[in-house]
């Protein structure tokens, strides 16, 4: 048994929205992942909410980072069981949108000098 199983997932879902209330998306982002393991789909959701908005903070400072949370938060969002609800083709409109400003980006940057 999980930390995250029956219950549990309810409570790990409840901190996640606490800790996205208070503006700590790294908490809230484990809090959610935790819930989204057990399969609650709100929680999946929001997870790659978080996890997009976590990655447009970290993008300028942090490129290779910014990469894998748009990746991780394009995963939960595709794969999540309630992917064809509206809010979640709203979010995963919002994932796609922030792929094209990062390749916009990484269009713009300068390649190595020769």
């Amino acid at each position: 048994m999980t930390t995250t199983d029956g219950p549990w997932a309810d409570v790990s879902f409840g901190l996640g929205e606490l800790y996205e209330l208070e503006g700590d998306l790294a908490q809230a982002a484990e809090w959610y992942r935790e819930a989204a393991e057990s399969g609650r789909a709100d929680a999946a959701l929001r997870l790659g909410d978080v996890l997009g908005r976590l990655a447009d903070e970290r993008l300028p400072a942090a490129p290779d980072t910014a990469e894998e949370l748009l990746a991780e938060a394009t995963r939960w969002l595709s794969g999540a069981p309630a992917a064809s609800s509206p809010d979640a083709i709203e979010l995963i409109t919002e994932m796609l949108d922030r792929h094209h400003r990062w390749a916009a980006r990484r269009g713009l940057e300068p390649g190595p000098a020769s």
